[in-house]
């Protein structure tokens, strides 16, 4: 590559496109480190947004780039890819460099999430200190709209789109996302702007302003529309209060890290507004926002991190006397939660909550809410497990988290529908899948584990009485001042009144989500408590259903023995008990026993059973049950084509509660060739009756009309199978196919039974004992067998 001095820009971006098409990629690489080294930054501003573009990927998903969600840790270009983007990397070090001449870069507004989308396109800017400013209006009309972001601001857009950007993969790429090189980058980035401890590092660059380019304060003309928190920047908050911006240097470089958490939260969460999730819950709405596995494990990561994050503010700075003369780091640690993720976070699993699919992936989902909702699992101090189990939520954890400086506040307070309505929305989830299912069972368990834990129950339940307290109460409350997080300035600003009413702060929480209309549920009210009844009688039948599968496979396994060869084991070897999958035998029916024993048990403590009320409840549900047959029949109604299933009676297949008999109900000729049979003589027998059944159809219907001794011996003889003559209810099936398989006709396949054949064979072994020939043994089983249906006729009629 040549000198700097001898190469026109122009020159410079032609260049790199034809290496990275022609050279390797190390040796691309190695280039592009002594071209951010070597250049000025007036000529890398032209290849900044190529570069950006070839490592992750084009906001329309054409260009893939480098692949990072599907980069694992044994590919060669790993350590590459890592060094090369790394936070103290070559690139960002291109970002400083760029962020120094304050470069701007556009990115349409087309592609942002929809509820922003939507409502810039209608002439309203969101609630996004984001997007403070940064609107670029073109003559061409809102249409074609575009943000002017600064290079840092560009960088982290473009890596946190790659994510959600759908792109055209080749097939048979699979990848473990927490191994994957974009899952690293992410914990990176994180740990490197929201550091737990010390301060972010300093930019190696000095700008040429006096001060650093955050977003700007938003005009007061503009009116705000979604649902995210009305605040300013809190660098300019934090900048506009002290005499000098040089007097701290942290103030230079917090607006990295708020920069940052925007994007991400902005990127993975703003995809549904308060009023698109009102329309969600009509089903003539469709949100074409679908969120991935992988997608929602990176959300799972940022919740965790921003956690450990908030939980490693120091105790000094807790007191109300310390809040003036904290850092803006420390600042940001105290509210970051609140302001940042939980308004969105909420909406976004309430999402994935009601349009998951009800399968086993919705573990990813569950375990993101688990972590949002146990903040104190992520203080960084190591406890015994033992002891911690015993001792609930810890209370040093409940005097450090402050969201004030006027007084201490719950954090399950001030998420109260996290808990409370988040686990109704699991409710309505679990009592509709199989939980016979290990996996369906582990996540019940681990529900039920997390709520059970020795406190947490009391503070749900005080927050619930807080928000209940009656109107015309609060008049008469002193200190009634809050100003609501949908309705004021930053939560940071020194001008802010103080909470001193934890009413009001529940109060405004959940009107905050759910409307002032909102019609709370109560998790320990009436109603609710019956579906938790509900749920525990099918976790005890499904506790029964595993035994079940459990005792069959044992059967099973015993009745596999050389004489099944000859068909005197079951008859039916496709038969499998109805209530479980495939893999729930074994260790993995013992494994769903447990969890779902330990489940009744968490229950139990958190809505306050005794062992008197479970076993009432348990007798209840063994006396509701039919006998005999009946028993496992499901909820059903007869219509014109046969048995209709009801929804309850598809809650109850789902859960294993009931089956039908399951039994094949076609054409007992064209069923499948069993392993006892012989597959030749088979093929043989059906061609020979087809061709008497043809011919001699009508004579056969004729004799087994007859009302006479020899109508019943026809009937006993030439009628159909049992399974299709003793009408009773199996499975559904149409009258007109049953009708079909009933008419009068010859049947030789039990011929080609090799149990069958060697009692033939054993037979005529015994008559050639007796000096019988092959004639005299044929007429003799022939007699015998006539005079069998004589004596069983009257019982077979």
């Amino acid at each position: 590559m040549a000198a700097p001095a001898m190469q026109q820009p122009s020159y410079l971006l032609a260049n790199l496109k034809m290496d990275s098409t022609t050279k390797p990629f190390l040796q691309c690489c190695q280039e592009l480190v002594k071209v951010i080294d070597d250049y000025p930054a007036k000529e890398l501003h032209l290849i900044f947004p190529w570069l950006v573009e070839s490592v992750f990927g084009s906001l329309d998903g054409v260009i893939v780039g480098w692949n990072l969600g599907f980069l694992q840790a044994c590919s060669n270009r790993y350590n590459i890819v890592m060094d090369f983007l790394n936070p103290s990397g070559p690139m960002m070090k291109l970002v400083y460099k760029l962020q120094a001449e304050e470069y701007k870069y556009e990115i349409p507004v087309s592609f942002l999430p929809g509820p922003v989308k939507v409502s810039i396109q209608e002439g309203v800017l969101p609630d996004c200190p984001l997007l403070n400013n940064k609107l670029h209006f073109p003559l061409s009309g809102l249409q074609t709209l575009s943000l002017a972001l600064n290079p840092f601001e560009y960088y982290m857009f473009m890596f946190a789109s790659s994510l959600i950007t759908p792109k055209n993969y080749s097939l048979g790429q699979h990848v473990s996302s927490l191994d994957s090189a974009y899952f690293v980058l992410v914990d990176t980035y994180l740990k490197y702007f929201l550091p737990t401890e010390g301060s972010v590092p300093p930019s190696p660059f000095t700008y040429k302003r006096s001060s650093v380019s955050p977003p700007s304060p938003r005009a007061p003309s503009v009116p705000f529309a979604g649902y995210g928190i009305h605040s300013t920047s809190l660098l300019k908050r934090h900048i506009s209060h002290q005499p000098s911006v040089t007097a701290d240097p942290a103030a230079q470089e917090i607006w990295r890290s708020e920069a940052l958490l925007q994007v991400f939260v902005e990127m993975w969460l703003h995809h549904y507004s308060l009023e698109i999730y009102q329309k969600l819950q009509s089903p003539q709405v469709k949100e074409p926002f679908t969120p991935t596995e992988e997608h929602v494990l990176v959300v799972r990561l940022l919740v965790k991190h921003l956690h450990a994050f908030s939980c490693s503010l120091k105790p000094e700075q807790v007191s109300s006397s310390a809040h003036s003369h904290t850092s803006p780091l420390e600042e940001l640690k105290r509210v970051v939660v609140h302001r940042f993720v939980q308004q969105k976070l909420y909406v976004f699993l309430q999402h994935c909550f009601g349009h998951w699919p009800l399968d086993a992936s919705f573990r990813v989902v569950l375990e993101t809410w688990l972590s949002y909702i146990q903040p104190w699992r992520y203080t960084g101090e190591k406890t015994n497990p033992q002891t911690d189990q015993n001792k609930g939520v810890p209370e040093k954890w409940l005097n450090k988290c402050v969201c004030s400086a006027s007084f201490k506040s719950l954090f399950v307070q001030e998420n109260l529908l996290m808990y409370t309505k988040l686990f109704q929305g699991f409710l309505n989830r679990v009592v509709r899948t199989d939980l016979v299912n290990v996996k369906n069972a582990l996540m019940v368990f681990r529900v039920a584990k997390v709520f059970a834990q020795p406190n947490l129950s009391e503070m749900i339940q005080k927050g619930e009485q807080l928000f209940l307290e009656p109107e015309h109460v609060l008049h008469h409350r002193q200190h009634r001042c809050f100003l609501s997080p949908g309705h004021g300035d930053s939560f940071l600003s020194a001008r802010q009144p103080v909470v001193t009413d934890r009413v009001f702060r529940v109060k405004s929480h959940v009107y905050g989500l759910e409307g002032q209309d909102c019609q709370y549920k109560q998790m320990f009210g009436t109603e609710l408590r019956g579906t938790v009844l509900k749920l525990i009688q099918i976790i005890d039948q499904a506790r029964q259903t595993a035994k079940k599968i459990s005792d069959q496979s044992a059967e099973v396994a015993a009745n596999n023995s050389f004489m099944s060869w000859f068909g005197m084991g079951s008859p039916d070897l496709n038969y499998t008990f109805n209530g479980g999958e495939v893999d729930d035998t074994g260790a993995c029916v013992k494994k769903t026993h447990e969890f779902l024993e330990r489940s009744l048990d968490y229950l139990c403590q958190i809505f306050r059973l005794n062992a008197g009320q479970l076993s009432q409840l348990m007798a209840t549900l063994g006396s509701g049950q039919d006998d005999g047959n009946s028993k496992q029949l499901p909820d059903c109604v007869q219509g014109e084509n046969g048995l209709i299933l009801t929804d309850l009676g598809r809650m109850q297949v789902i859960n294993g509660l009931r089956r039908f008999e399951i039994e094949y109900q076609g054409d007992p000729e064209l069923q499948p060739i069993r392993s006892y049979e012989n597959a030749i003589l088979v093929r043989l027998f059906f061609k020979i009756s087809s061709l008497v059944n043809e011919r001699f159809g009508g004579h056969m219907d004729a004799l087994c009309s007859r009302p006479d001794f020899l109508g019943q011996l026809g009937r006993h003889y030439l009628a159909s199978p049992e399974a299709a003559a003793d009408g009773r209810r199996r499975s559904p099936e149409t009258r007109l196919t049953a009708e079909g398989y009933r008419r009068p006709r010859l049947s030789l396949r039990m011929l080609a039974s090799y149990r069958t054949l060697l009692m033939l064979l054993l037979l005529y072994l015994f008559g050639a004992l007796f000096s019988f020939g092959p004639m005299s043994s044929t007429l003799l089983i022939l007699t015998g067998g006539f005079l069998y249906g004589l004596l069983s006729r009257p019982v077979r009629r």
